[in-house]
């Protein structure tokens, strides 16, 4: 009765050597272009080669091994590899000093390779390799619809997402939309600045700025403008802005264009011939004294002022 209580004993340690063995090979199986693979530095590590000779045999029965058996990664799938797993084979210098990018090597490649090196380890440990891939086989054939759903809430999330941002871009444009006129009174620098540089900031081609009495104080609001957005200001001749001004600013900040008009008495700033903006002061004189900023929705309006330009 002892005798086949250890017999027992002796089987059930062995069952778990190799359950660790198998556990072991499986953390080392790898999912890439839809299959699964190990890293040529881990296979050799198990068949206590060299890479580099692993490497070398199969090169030289390269015919034995198609690229369902074994292929070279590329430098993106290796930086993949290295962010989602870390694995200590692939050092952040040169793959751990390697001179190339690694190969990785199927199921049917190991046991090809096996074949190929003649090596009895190779043959023992390529069998515990193959049991390891069968088991990671059979935990995604039994986890399959697992892994679907994690894949379709992910998909629902990122459509969240883009709803998400479809509805705060709806509501942002909704804001802007919404303003009509605001207020300012002696001392309200700041948030008269604010708001005309808010106004600058939304045109995505040309900003239209109307105003007899401006200076170089203009050109510091411009810096917020968009890149390359065309800027056209129509002033006149008595207006306080040098030419030479608008060539240092178009150099680095272009295209800004100066025109003269004496045409117009009050001061409009229109946003991609489609905002049109009254506003009640001077540009170099904003929160100097009370004065509104009012925005003039009536196309015709936009319409013949833009024709000045």
């Amino acid at each position: 009765m002892e005798k086949e209580n250890n017999n027992v004993s002796l089987v059930n340690k062995e069952s778990d050597i190799e359950k660790n063995e198998t556990d072991n090979i499986k953390s080392l199986i790898y999912t890439i272009r839809g299959k699964q693979v190990m890293l040529d530095s881990d296979v050799a590590m198990l068949y206590h080669y060299k890479t580099k000779n692993i490497n070398k045999a199969m090169k030289r029965n390269i015919e034995r091994f198609p690229e369902d058996f074994c292929f070279q990664l590329t430098e993106k799938e290796v930086e993949n590899l290295r962010f989602q797993f870390g694995t200590s084979s692939l050092e952040k210098e040169n793959y751990g000093g390697r001179r190339y990018l690694p190969y990785v090597y199927t199921e049917q490649g190991i046991s090809m390779l096996a074949g190929v090196l003649k090596n009895e380890i190779a043959i023992q440990v390529s069998i515990s390799i193959i049991r390891a891939f069968i088991e990671m086989r059979r935990f995604i054939l039994l986890n399959g619809q697992v892994f679907q759903e994690i894949d379709d809430i992910k998909g629902k999330l990122l459509e969240h997402d883009r709803k998400f941002d479809e509805v705060f871009d709806e509501l942002q444009r909704k804001q802007e939309s919404e303003f009509k006129q605001s207020i300012f009174f002696d001392g309200q620098i700041y948030d008269a600045y604010s708001l005309i540089i808010d106004i600058i900031k939304k045109a995505k081609q040309k900003i239209l700025i109307i105003d007899n009495y401006i200076d170089d104080s203009v050109l510091k609001m411009l810096l917020k403008k968009n890149k390359d957005v065309e800027v056209v200001i129509l002033t006149t001749q008595n207006s306080n802005i040098r030419k030479l001004d608008i060539q240092k600013f178009n150099k680095q900040y272009p295209v800004l264009k100066l025109a003269y008009t004496n045409k117009f008495h009050d001061r409009f700033i229109v946003i991609d011939n489609k905002e049109l903006y009254h506003i009640g002061a001077s540009l170099k004189d904003l929160g100097k004294k009370c004065f509104a900023i009012s925005r003039i929705e009536d196309d015709e309006y936009i319409d013949k002022i833009n024709n000045y330009s």
